[in-house]
Protein backbone atom coordinates (compact mmCIF):
# COMPACT_ATOMS: atom_id res chain seq x y z
CA UNK A 1 0.00 0.00 0.00
CA UNK A 2 1.27 3.42 -0.74
CA UNK A 3 2.01 5.82 2.36
CA UNK A 4 -0.17 8.34 0.70
CA UNK A 5 -3.24 6.21 0.72
CA UNK A 6 -3.18 4.82 4.26
CA UNK A 7 -2.83 8.81 5.39
CA UNK A 8 -5.70 9.88 3.65
CA UNK A 9 -7.72 6.55 4.44
CA UNK A 10 -7.00 7.34 8.23
CA UNK A 11 -7.52 10.74 7.98
CA UNK A 12 -11.22 9.80 6.40
CA UNK A 13 -12.10 8.15 9.78
CA UNK A 14 -10.85 10.77 11.82
CA UNK A 15 -11.82 13.25 9.98
CA UNK A 16 -15.32 11.51 9.88
CA UNK A 17 -15.24 10.29 13.63
CA UNK A 18 -14.30 13.53 14.57
CA UNK A 19 -16.90 15.46 12.60
CA UNK A 20 -19.72 13.40 14.04
CA UNK A 21 -18.66 14.07 17.47
CA UNK A 22 -18.56 17.77 16.77
CA UNK A 23 -21.61 18.44 14.82
CA UNK A 24 -23.46 16.41 17.31
CA UNK A 25 -22.59 17.91 20.47
CA UNK A 26 -22.85 21.31 18.47
CA UNK A 27 -26.90 19.54 17.97
CA UNK A 28 -26.59 18.74 21.56
CA UNK A 29 -26.54 22.00 23.01
CA UNK A 30 -28.18 24.02 20.67
CA UNK A 31 -31.33 21.56 20.53
CA UNK A 32 -31.21 19.97 24.51
CA UNK A 33 -28.92 21.70 26.35
CA UNK A 34 -29.92 25.17 25.87
CA UNK A 35 -33.62 24.45 27.06
CA UNK A 36 -32.57 22.16 29.44
CA UNK A 37 -30.78 24.81 31.48
CA UNK A 38 -33.44 27.40 31.19
CA UNK A 39 -35.67 24.65 32.73
CA UNK A 40 -32.95 23.89 35.55
CA UNK A 41 -31.83 27.02 36.37
CA UNK A 42 -36.29 27.91 36.85
CA UNK A 43 -35.74 25.06 39.52
CA UNK A 44 -32.69 25.44 40.80
CA UNK A 45 -30.91 22.53 39.48
CA UNK A 46 -28.77 23.83 36.84
CA UNK A 47 -25.55 23.40 39.03
CA UNK A 48 -25.08 19.83 37.82
CA UNK A 49 -25.25 20.61 34.34
CA UNK A 50 -23.03 23.60 34.61
CA UNK A 51 -20.49 22.19 36.84
CA UNK A 52 -20.62 18.24 35.43
CA UNK A 53 -21.80 17.82 32.01
CA UNK A 54 -20.83 20.99 29.61
CA UNK A 55 -17.17 21.24 30.60
CA UNK A 56 -16.76 17.90 29.63
CA UNK A 57 -19.63 18.42 26.60
CA UNK A 58 -17.09 21.29 25.70
CA UNK A 59 -13.55 19.99 25.80
CA UNK A 60 -14.96 17.09 23.74
CA UNK A 61 -16.51 20.01 21.30
CA UNK A 62 -13.50 22.01 21.00
CA UNK A 63 -10.91 19.49 20.45
CA UNK A 64 -13.40 17.45 17.85
CA UNK A 65 -13.73 20.90 15.68
CA UNK A 66 -9.57 20.92 15.77
CA UNK A 67 -9.20 16.88 14.86
CA UNK A 68 -11.96 17.44 12.29
CA UNK A 69 -10.57 20.39 11.29
CA UNK A 70 -7.09 19.08 10.54
CA UNK A 71 -7.67 15.47 9.33
CA UNK A 72 -9.77 17.55 6.66
CA UNK A 73 -6.59 19.49 5.99
CA UNK A 74 -4.68 16.29 5.74
CA UNK A 75 -6.94 14.95 3.19
CA UNK A 76 -7.12 17.34 1.51
CA UNK A 77 -3.15 17.50 1.83
CA UNK A 78 -1.65 19.12 -1.61
CA UNK A 79 -4.70 20.03 -3.04
CA UNK A 80 -5.19 22.14 0.43
CA UNK A 81 -4.36 25.40 -1.42
CA UNK A 82 -6.33 24.10 -4.27
CA UNK A 83 -9.67 24.13 -2.49
CA UNK A 84 -8.74 27.27 -0.17
CA UNK A 85 -8.51 29.62 -3.20
CA UNK A 86 -11.63 27.46 -5.05
CA UNK A 87 -9.54 26.43 -7.99
CA UNK A 88 -12.28 24.62 -10.05
CA UNK A 89 -12.10 21.27 -9.80
CA UNK A 90 -12.12 22.13 -6.09
CA UNK A 91 -14.80 24.78 -4.90
CA UNK A 92 -17.44 22.92 -3.82
CA UNK A 93 -14.88 20.92 -0.84
CA UNK A 94 -13.00 24.49 -0.46
CA UNK A 95 -16.32 25.95 0.32
CA UNK A 96 -17.28 23.25 2.58
CA UNK A 97 -13.05 23.72 3.98
CA UNK A 98 -13.58 27.47 4.01
CA UNK A 99 -17.46 26.90 6.52
CA UNK A 100 -15.58 24.49 8.81
CA UNK A 101 -12.54 27.00 9.36
CA UNK A 102 -15.23 29.80 10.17
CA UNK A 103 -17.04 26.96 12.23
CA UNK A 104 -13.62 26.21 14.17
CA UNK A 105 -12.81 29.93 15.24
CA UNK A 106 -16.38 30.61 16.59
CA UNK A 107 -16.01 27.45 18.71
CA UNK A 108 -12.12 28.41 19.95
CA UNK A 109 -12.40 32.00 19.65
CA UNK A 110 -15.88 33.10 20.77
CA UNK A 111 -17.68 29.90 22.06
CA UNK A 112 -14.94 28.35 24.19
CA UNK A 113 -13.47 31.60 26.09
CA UNK A 114 -16.99 32.51 26.66
CA UNK A 115 -18.19 29.64 27.85
CA UNK A 116 -15.47 29.64 30.48
CA UNK A 117 -17.26 32.97 31.83
CA UNK A 118 -20.82 31.46 32.10
CA UNK A 119 -19.69 28.79 33.68
CA UNK A 120 -17.58 29.74 36.25
CA UNK A 121 -13.65 28.50 35.18
CA UNK A 122 -12.88 32.17 34.58
CA UNK A 123 -13.91 34.94 36.87
CA UNK A 124 -16.35 37.30 35.68
CA UNK A 125 -18.89 40.02 36.69
CA UNK A 126 -22.58 39.44 36.27
CA UNK A 127 -22.59 41.89 32.97
CA UNK A 128 -19.72 40.18 31.28
CA UNK A 129 -21.17 36.47 31.65
CA UNK A 130 -24.51 38.06 30.08
CA UNK A 131 -22.81 39.31 26.73
CA UNK A 132 -20.50 36.09 27.03
CA UNK A 133 -24.01 34.51 26.79
CA UNK A 134 -25.03 36.18 23.88
CA UNK A 135 -22.00 35.89 22.04
CA UNK A 136 -21.59 32.55 23.20
CA UNK A 137 -25.19 31.58 21.88
CA UNK A 138 -25.49 33.38 18.46
CA UNK A 139 -21.91 32.14 17.67
CA UNK A 140 -23.31 28.34 18.28
CA UNK A 141 -26.32 29.09 16.20
CA UNK A 142 -24.28 30.63 13.61
CA UNK A 143 -22.46 27.17 13.70
CA UNK A 144 -25.48 25.47 13.93
CA UNK A 145 -26.50 26.92 10.44
CA UNK A 146 -23.61 26.78 8.46
CA UNK A 147 -23.54 22.97 9.70
CA UNK A 148 -26.18 21.97 6.84
CA UNK A 149 -24.06 24.00 4.30
CA UNK A 150 -21.23 22.67 5.26
CA UNK A 151 -21.82 19.19 5.17
CA UNK A 152 -23.72 19.46 1.51
CA UNK A 153 -20.42 21.11 0.00
CA UNK A 154 -18.08 18.66 1.48
CA UNK A 155 -20.02 15.50 -0.06
CA UNK A 156 -21.47 17.44 -3.13
CA UNK A 157 -17.63 17.79 -4.52
CA UNK A 158 -18.01 14.81 -6.84
CA UNK A 159 -14.49 13.53 -8.35
CA UNK A 160 -12.64 15.72 -5.73
CA UNK A 161 -14.15 14.03 -3.05
CA UNK A 162 -13.67 10.85 -4.49
CA UNK A 163 -9.77 11.53 -4.93
CA UNK A 164 -9.25 13.44 -1.96
CA UNK A 165 -10.98 10.51 0.16
CA UNK A 166 -10.34 7.43 -1.86
CA UNK A 167 -7.07 8.22 -4.09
Amino acid sequence: MEMDFIVRGLGRWLHIGAGVMWIGLLYYFNFVQVAAMKAAGADGTAAGISKHVAPRALLFFRWAALVTWLAGAMILGKHFVDAFTFKTAYAPIGMGAWLGTIMLFNVWVLIWPNQKKILGIVSASDEEKNKARRVAFLASRTNTMLSIPMLFFMVASGGVFRVAFFG
